[in-house]
């Protein structure tokens, strides 16, 4: 498909649009509100870059006036106040220089402060926008390629905050100051070659540059690409050793690397095409600035040292000149690199406080759902209408054939997604109107799949309750059956897990999960297939103390394996997102129905397994 004329300005009017957006964005971490000391760095940072051009600007007349001095008359002068004055000059002139770098080291100096700080505040939100989020967009998201996107994001922050104060700006002002000279004192066919010259580069460097940025886009998604399918294959290590996959993977990342490396190729050559025009026209303007110079100087109109002089201006504003080019496309591409990033920033938090919501209030943890609807996707439902009350203290359980939305009562109980309809009630309050910080610190869920930090078995332990002491963990770990395992371990509680907790078996790993959860002591208790992943015995010395733990609070065990909820208060069926069935193991039994037929089909698995075992 081709792209015509009015597309492609509409993108190009939409980029400069996101750019705009991004410096907007940016502003008011250069500008802290209520941060005088920041502010005053800025404007520190902008009078030293003041004085630092003014006094680049004012070198060459000294270096003029030596050339004049040391030529006057057509010979080279003598005596010894000529030598005195000739050396001030030359003195001066050093001082100058010294002095034009010194205020340059003294912008940066003060301006570094408000950079790094704005470079830290943006990250920080970044961070902490992508934790508001909801479950539905990480879930859609792949790692791999958000990781990539902040990175970007936040080395493009950098370079901009540094180049425009850095570069930019002292490049503008240079030029101005420089124009000025040509204008007023050399004549004004000077100032409008330096201007033809500069617009003429400048114009070009844009088009340029615009063209090399959709190759840049297209190499960054290729970039994104390859980093996803890499990160995502070293997460599945496991799996892809299992299938014998790692030409298959190999093959895959390759693919998205050829990719990379063809959009790489177009970036160099446009680079070199860009580069050697820019060196052409800015080349073509000196030359020309320096001819109309040289026949001043024939003529008798300009001295040798008006010469020097241009020559001196023409060096000077050619060196920013020639970085101009690579310092704007380095900043269109921060600009695009941080466009993504602040498209981050934009999404929407799906699941969000309420204005003024107040925090949960916990009394007994009645839990109570009712009329509730919910489905991932509109058009295909998951819950259809449960009505389910959970009493104040009690353990009750919920079951039901995988897709049936057992696990989905979870999520929408700790508020990973709301409600499509209904209402979900803990003690008369609706989760919807009470803060997420609360509801979350009133809830302990030990997850059917439980993931681990890379950091040793106390951190992740302790990620239950940051304040707790090392003996609140040790007995956490206790009641678990983890401790003596950990101690048994070369580094005990130092021991590192690993990537996502792979250094521990699943069932280790479940156990930290269950340790966690305990040392958290929520006053309401979600057992998500808590004990999947354990054998028969150490199943059965956790459920001990998943009873003890669950005095006096309230538990929602969802489970697979039917003999680890026997002893629930109560326990609902649920089959195609409804409650099918309800009552106490022996009530169940007696019906004979859906869970009847579970029952005795677990029953007959575990005769089998023994019989194999046996």
């Amino acid at each position: 498909m081709s792209i015509t004329a009015p597309d492609l300005q509409s993108a190009e009017t939409a980029e400069r649009r996101s750019g705009w957006r991004t410096v907007r964005s940016v502003t008011p971490y250069l500008w802290p509100k209520d941060d005088f000391g920041g502010r005053a760095r800025v404007v520190l940072a902008l009078l030293a870059l003041a004085c630092a051009k003014l006094l680049s600007v004012i070198t060459p007349f000294i270096y003029k006036s030596a050339v004049d001095a040391l030529t006057s008359g057509g010979e080279i002068s003598t005596g010894f106040a000529f030598a005195v004055g000739a050396v001030a000059i030359t003195v001066a002139y050093g001082v100058a220089r010294l002095m034009s770098v010194g205020f340059d080291q003294l912008r940066d100096v003060a301006f570094a402060k408000v950079g790094q700080r704005a470079l830290r505040l943006i990250a920080l939100e970044t961070f902490k926008h992508l934790h508001n989020l909801s479950l539905r967009y990480h879930i859609s998201r792949k790692t791999g390629g958000l990781s990539r996107i902040i990175e970007r994001g936040t080395k493009g922050v950098e370079f901009l905050l540094r180049f425009i104060l850095l570069a930019i700006g002292p490049l503008i002002l240079e030029l101005l100051l420089v124009s000025a000279i040509f204008l007023f004192i050399l004549g004004v066919q000077y100032f409008l070659v330096l201007v033809a010259a500069i617009t003429v580069y400048v114009y070009f460097t844009i088009k340029v540059t615009s063209w090399r940025v959709q190759i840049r886009k297209e190499m960054n998604r290729q970039d994104t690409e390859a980093n996803q399918k890499a990160v995502d294959s070293l997460l599945n290590f496991e799996t892809v050793k299992y299938f014998g996959a790692e030409s298959r993977e190999a093959n895959r990342y390759d693919q998205s690397m050829r990719g990379y490396e063809q959009a790489a190729l177009k970036t160099s050559y446009s680079l070199a095409f860009l580069n050697f025009g820019q060196s052409l026209l800015i080349t073509t303007g000196t030359v020309t600035v320096m001819v109309l110079a040289a026949l001043g100087v024939l003529n008798g109109q300009l001295t040798v040292g008006d010469f020097v002089l241009v020559n001196a201006y023409m060096i000077q504003v050619t060196i920013p000149l020639n970085f101009l080019g690579t310092v704007y496309r380095e900043i269109r591409q921060s600009l695009v690199d941080m466009g993504e990033m602040f498209d981050l920033l934009e999404q929407p938090s799906e699941v969000k406080d309420k204005p003024g919501a107040r925090d949960i209030k916990v009394t007994g943890g009645e839990i109570a759902l009712q009329n509730l609807h919910f489905g991932y996707d509109s058009k295909r439902p998951i819950l259809k209408g449960i009505n389910l009350t959970v009493p104040a203290g009690k353990k009750v359980a919920i079951v039901g054939p995988s897709g049936s939305g057992k696990s989905t009562i979870g999520k929408l109980l700790f508020r990973f997604f709301d409600v499509s309809g209904g209402a979900l009630i803990i003690d008369g309050q609706d989760v919807r109107d009470v803060t997420q910080a609360s509801l979350h610190a009133a809830i302990g869920i030990v997850p059917q799949d439980t993931v681990l930090f890379n950091e040793t078995i106390y951190y992740n332990i302790a990620y239950g309750h940051p304040r707790a002491t090392k003996d609140d963990v040790e007995e956490a770990a206790k009641a678990a059956q983890l401790h003596d395992f950990i101690m048994s371990l070369p580094e005990g509680y130092s021991t590192e897990v690993g990537e996502r907790g792979l250094k521990l078996s699943g069932g280790e790993k479940q156990r930290v999960g269950i340790c966690r959860t305990l040392l958290k002591n929520p006053r309401i208790l979600l057992l998500d297939e808590a004990t999947s992943a354990l054998d028969s015995e150490t199943e059965r010395e956790i459920q001990d103390n998943f009873r003890v733990a669950g005095e006096g609070r309230t538990v929602i065990a969802i489970a697979h394996r039917l003999s680890t909820i026997v002893h629930s208060d109560m326990i609902f069926v649920l089959e195609k997102g409804r409650i099918a069935e309800l009552g106490t193991h022996e009530d169940l039994l007696r019906l004979e129905g859906r869970y009847a037929d579970m029952w005795q089909t677990q029953l007959a698995e575990e005769e089998d397994a023994d019989l194999q075992a046996a």
